[in-house]
């Protein structure tokens, strides 16, 4: 396994994060009010004893997993985290995401390696206890646009289809093209082949997009024990029930969230997800619309559907499954089924979560901590050389490219490229004979400024040609620093946002999960590069 170099950075360094990322990383305390529990270590102990005073049907919830693992192949690890969830002293830490083609942008990939990474080091910790780390696959959206492509090897890679609705409902026929196209893509190594022999399994085993979502995510981290759910399930819906009438009926989250963004805004926050007065779409095969209340009928938007409020309770105690939860809702939903202590998520992610403690203490619901996850760039040996040999930081790939470019035209030309002192020389014989026309007719003090302007710019003018001349010098150098800083930060955004894991399991193979877990720290509160040694 390749040996890694890890450099911490501060998140406060990162000019692509949010500041409510940065906040939240480096003083969390200012929202105590917000959290339920300090996102740290040592508040797991406090987390489970807290935990243990909310039932979980965790018969169900075994029942559900093991039906939908009766078509995977599930290891050793996965089978013994399964049947664990049955016993009282065994709690689940979860991230969850979309069903993003082919695992989406990287960041897809560290959130599950941060849940396995904080499961180890918590069971190590709580030898009474079982922490089982859970992925849930979110297929219930319907923003196909936001998960149906990758960019792999300078490539965009796309799924289309005409299909409407959720996207985990929908059909893998579709993906075949998908298929042929990425196979010359990926090459002919052996680690190619391995992985898409996996991919090309589930894309064209199962007929839903969730199934074979879940099933690829199982075929990849079920050596590490990562318990793979789909929450589109009537069984776990019907334990929802009586949170989707409440909220349906009475409506309490709009005004609850919106006070809690009220007093976020006051300490300088936007809000994240804006309630409306029902939460919920109604959904089936191909359909995902949103329910209004209009003179005293439920009506489903963009369809004849709608219900009186009697036959929309009959409708939600016959089919639980036809209520699919906004952002709003969701993290409600996956709280009240699984025996949960921690969600794992990004900073966009865990911006919206803080606004739900006041609405899970209205219904009841346990809030769970909050943690980030792990943000990683990632730097092979030649790119870390190159870095190095050009007198660049980790910190400046993250940086302004011209400002960088700059900085190093100055540290490294052959010639002082920059006329401060020369400018200063200048306006120190302007100020003589500014001094010296006072005494002789102070009308002329405007003439003599305005010609101190002029000279300064004509300066301003020759330093910024001996920059450009610096930079023809330096073109090949200077193409070279500005790749590499996209390469590091993509179009100035962050990389784990952009590429995909392919070209790393292609180069790696399975160890490139490994590695991750190896060099990561789930606690460490620092954006990590890891560099080949």
């Amino acid at each position: 396994m390749t040996t890694m170099k890890k450099t911490a950075l501060k998140y406060s360094d990162l000019p692509q994060l949010s500041k409510f990322d940065v906040a939240y990383n480096t003083n969390p305390t200012q929202f105590d009010s917000f959290i339920s529990y300090s996102p740290d270590f040592q508040s797991f102990t406090k987390t489970i004893e807290q935990r243990k005073k909310f039932e979980i049907n965790r018969e169900l919830l075994v029942k559900v997993l093991m039906k939908q693992y009766s078509k995977f192949d599930v290891s050793t690890q996965v089978s013994q985290n399964i049947e664990l969830l049955n016993h009282e002293n065994t709690f689940t830490i979860i991230t969850a995401h979309q069903p993003s083609l082919l695992l989406g942008p990287l960041y897809f990939v560290y959130k599950i390696v941060t849940i396995l990474k904080m499961a180890q080091q918590l069971n190590a910790a709580h030898s009474d206890h079982k922490i089982v780390p859970v992925f849930i696959v979110g297929g219930e959206d319907h923003d196909f646009e936001e998960v149906n492509y990758i960019n792999i090897f300078n490539k965009k890679l796309m799924w289309q289809t005409e299909e409407k609705g959720s996207v985990g409902m929908m059909s893998t026929e579709n993906l075949k093209a998908v298929i042929e196209e990425l196979k010359p893509l990926l090459g002919d190594s052996v680690n190619a082949q391995e992985i898409f022999t996996i991919i090309e399994k589930n894309y064209t085993t199962f007929e839903t997009y969730d199934r074979a979502a879940q099933g690829l995510i199982n075929d990849l981290f079920g050596r590490f024990g990562l318990v793979v759910l789909n929450t589109n399930d009537a069984e776990l819906k019907k334990v929802f029930a009586p949170i989707i009438k409440a909220e349906i009926l009475h409506q309490p989250t709009v005004q609850i969230v919106q006070h809690t963004q009220n007093e976020l805004a006051n300490l300088g926050f936007k809000a994240q997800a804006f309630s409306r007065e029902i939460n919920f779409f109604y959904l089936k095969k191909g359909l995902r619309e949103r329910i209004v209340l209009e003179n005293n009928i439920y009506k489903v938007l963009n369809t004849n559907i709608q219900f009186t409020e009697t036959s929309l309770l009959e409708e939600i105690d016959a089919h639980p499954e036809h209520f699919s939860p906004n952002v709003i809702m969701r993290p409600l939903y996956q709280e009240s089924i699984l025996p949960n202590l921690a969600y794992i998520g990004g900073g966009g992610e865990l911006a919206y979560w803080i606004e739900r403690k006041a609405q899970f203490e209205h219904f009841n619901v346990f809030f769970p901590m909050l943690l980030r996850r792990n943000s990683v760039l990632w730097l092979d040996k030649n790119t870390m050389q190159r870095v190095e040999k050009y007198g660049l930081t980790a910190q400046d790939l993250f940086g302004d490219t011209d400002f960088v470019v700059k900085q190093y035209l100055h540290k490294n030309a052959s010639f002082n490229l920059n006329l401060q002192q020369e400018k200063a020389e200048i306006a120190a014989i302007f100020d003589r004979i500014k001094a010296l026309a006072n005494k002789i007719d102070t009308t002329l003090e405007a003439t003599v400024a305005a010609e101190s302007i002029k000279q300064t710019a004509i300066i301003d003018q020759l330093e910024g040609r001996l920059l450009r001349a610096e930079k023809q010098k330096n073109e090949v150098v200077l193409n070279q620093i500005k790749a590499l800083m996209q390469k590091a930060a993509p179009n100035g955004g962050l990389q784990e946002r952009f590429e995909n894991f392919l070209p790393y399991y292609v180069k790696y193979g399975a160890s490139f999960f490994d590695m991750l877990i190896e060099n990561l720290d789930p606690f460490s509160n620092h954006f990590d590069v890891l560099s080949e040694e």
